[in-house]
């Protein structure tokens, strides 16, 4: 079994919980920018935790702080905005779906700016596809979004392309960095965190106590869906690739979809099930397949 296979379930298990997660603390009245930035925040402090604990020293470099601070726009500060301000409109199966977009995206910005992914081969196409299909199967399309939804579905899906230019921006200016991930997760939702701190105030007003179900969701968002999955994100991303660690993405509807059937009494139809088959057979396919082992080489002689 790949050793990184354990990691890809837990962290799939978590962001499909995410988006049942958004839709409590939405319907509560909490506004999309503070959802974001509760979740930033908290994730922020679990993950200072963890690095107090290990005894890791904080980076002083300046250029690693900018790009942590580019990787939270595009993976954090915006992509959280944009899913909360959706399932203010759509369901959280759909806003779960809508994301599972987000290899279609990764693949094209890693194609643009990551050497290694220059070159994805038609087989991994073919599951890039097919996951595409899949996801418009479990949408229903058929069916229309309608006029109401609509502006959260897009919304949905401009936060996937947006985690799509994230990963590969991680992967090619961070994932290769010496710094362990908890370092490296620590200062990306510090930054998001930073961001939203400035804008969300002027945007969305001061908070309020949003009641006691919507806090424990905001707590599990902030802790286990921002602070905990974001070291599993990172490692998978160094130990398994840039698409595979995007590919997660193909699981969460069959998570976000069970949660909110479970949990929000949110309808689940036949087309989530066909749908859900072929994310699964894309996943298989876009993963890529390893290296051929090199021969050692010879050794010259000396002299």
């Amino acid at each position: 079994m790949r050793r990184w296979l354990p990691g890809f379930v837990a962290l799939s298990a978590i962001w499909g919980a995410s988006f049942a997660l958004i839709k409590v603390a939405v319907e509560a009245g909490v506004p999309p920018l503070w959802v974001a930035l509760w979740r930033c925040l908290l994730g922020a402090a679990a993950l200072w935790a963890v690095l107090l604990v290990r005894g890791e020293p904080v980076p002083r470099d300046r250029a690693l702080w900018g790009h942590s601070a580019v990787v939270a726009v595009l993976l954090n500060s915006v992509p959280f905005t944009l899913f909360s301000f959706g399932e203010t409109r759509v369901s959280s199966v759909l806003a779960g779906v809508m994301n599972a977009t987000t290899p279609l995206f990764t693949l094209l910005f890693a194609v643009l700016t990551v050497r290694e992914e220059r070159r994805p081969g038609a087989r991994r196409l073919t599951g890039l596809g097919l996951g595409f299909v899949g996801v418009l199967v479990v949408l229903g399309v058929w069916h229309g979004l309608g006029t109401g939804a609509s502006a959260g579905a897009l919304a949905c899906l401009a936060a996937a392309c947006c985690y799509g230019a994230g990963f590969a921006y991680l992967r090619r200016f961070l994932a290769g960095r010496p710094e362990s991930v908890t370092t490296l997760s620590v200062l990306q939702i510090t930054c998001a965190a930073a961001e939203l701190a400035l804008v969300a105030p002027l945007a969305a007003g001061l908070p309020r106590w949003p009641g006691a179900g919507a806090a424990v969701a905001l707590l599990t968002l902030g802790a286990l869906g921002t602070g905990v999955a974001y070291l599993l994100n990172l490692g998978l991303v160094r130990g398994a690739g840039t698409t595979v660690a995007s590919a997660v993405t193909y699981v969460i509807p069959l998570w976000s979809t069970a949660f909110g059937a479970a949990f929000l009494a949110e309808p689940v139809g036949w087309n989530a099930l066909a749908g859900g088959a072929l994310v699964i057979a894309a996943v298989a396919l876009t993963k890529p397949r390893p290296a051929p082992a090199r021969a050692p080489k010879e050794r010259q002689p000396v002299g």
